[in-house]
């Protein structure tokens, strides 16, 4: 269990909403807290277009609530059958993010026994909305979140693991049902870098320098993921076709060794780049070699022509390792160039600092 910063903000904004409400003589505050724990969102974007919705939902809460009572009373069958058109109108609106506080309006208006009635309705939508501008003032002001740091993280950590995997596979020296265990957890961590792809893609920069820099990165973020697949792809099929790749001659086992060793130490060396840790070269055509298709699609064809012969299904099992240790490979050599280019546009150091997950 970790305290991450969502659970953090919320907290805060239930505590900032309540204490607004009591400063503003509400008599009912807890409504304000209420509309907080519906109002905090992961990203300032998504706060900022929380917010707008909930207005609207809320207006739409309020005023069928109030034109309710006024013609038909606030009996509970006159509220169950308020409670059915404001959802109907919240869909046809596209608004479904808000159903669930515009019930909360439309409920805690009329719920009312006496009084004033459209006053009591005014205080109680002014409450409401006091929690739903209190979660986005802290979403804005208290720990932003920064979607970059855990999505690097995220992709690197997941890389080098899948790496590690890669290089014991490629040797065949590693226990099978842990590998099987790992590669399950594997798809998650790729499913969470896409979310915070997303949400990183989602904030938004406030200077034109700043957007064109984001840009070239969500570009490249976008192939470090895909390039985290590849070689899942490549680790899976590596795992799944074992026993084929151990029918191989023992040269074509050691090519394909060697070629695995070379593309996952390139793949390191090009993460390690993007951060500036390694210095990029003035092109791309002075970074290192780092597999030999033609040598791996020599290898196969020879192969192909030993056993053609013989109806063995190894043969196509081989053919979908090789096509996926080249894909991999072209997939890190273009995550290459996109680094060097961003290098050649933006000289300065790519800053990533410890994250923690909300």
């Amino acid at each position: 269990m970790k305290l991450g910063a969502r659970i953090l903000k919320t907290g805060i904004a239930i505590v900032l909403s309540l204490y607004l409400g009591l400063l503003l003589h509400s008599p009912s505050p807890v409504f304000a807290g209420i509309a907080a724990i519906f109002a905090i969102q992961p990203t300032i974007y998504r706060s900022y277009l929380t917010i707008m919705e909930q207005i609207q939902g809320n207006i739409i809460g309020a005023l069928l609530a109030v034109v309710l009572v006024l013609l038909l009373g606030n009996h509970i069958i006159v509220i169950g059958l308020a409670a059915i058109i404001v959802i109907l109108i919240n869909l046809k609106l596209k608004l479904e993010n808000t159903i669930g506080l515009s019930l909360v309006t439309l409920i805690s208006i009329m719920e009312t026994q006496s009084g004033n009635f459209i006053q009591f309705a005014g205080i109680r939508f002014t409450t409401i909305m006091i929690g739903v501008f209190s979660a986005f003032i802290v979403n804005l002001v208290f720990m932003p979140p920064r979607y970059e740091n855990k999505l690097y993280f995220k992709i690197v950590n997941t890389t080098e693991e899948i790496i590690k995997w890669i290089r014991l596979s490629a040797r065949h020296d590693y226990d099978h049902q842990l590998l099987k265990t790992d590669i399950k957890k594997f798809k998650d961590s790729i499913n969470t870098m896409e979310q915070f792809y997303s949400m990183y893609k989602e904030e938004r920069g406030y200077f034109k320098k700043n957007k064109l820099e984001k840009s070239r990165k969500l570009v490249i973020y976008r192939q470090l993921n895909l390039t985290a697949k590849k070689a899942l792809e490549t680790l899976k099929k590596l795992h799944r076709f074992e026993n084929e790749l151990l029918q191989l001659p023992e040269d074509f086992i050691q090519s394909i060794q060697e070629q695995l060793d070379s593309l996952i130490y390139f793949h390191e060396q090009v993460l390690l780049r993007f951060i500036g840790k390694i210095p990029t070269p003035p092109s791309h055509t002075e970074t290192s070699i780092y597999i030999n298709k033609k040598e791996l699609f020599d290898f196969f064809l020879a192969h192909q022509r030993d056993y053609s012969h013989m109806d063995n299904s190894h043969l196509y099992h081989t053919m979908q390792i090789i096509a996926s240790i080249i894909d991999y490979g072209e997939q890190v050599e273009h995550l290459d160039t996109l680094i060097i280019s961003f290098h050649s546009y933006h000289n300065n150091q790519i800053s990533i600092e410890n994250a923690h997950n909300e």
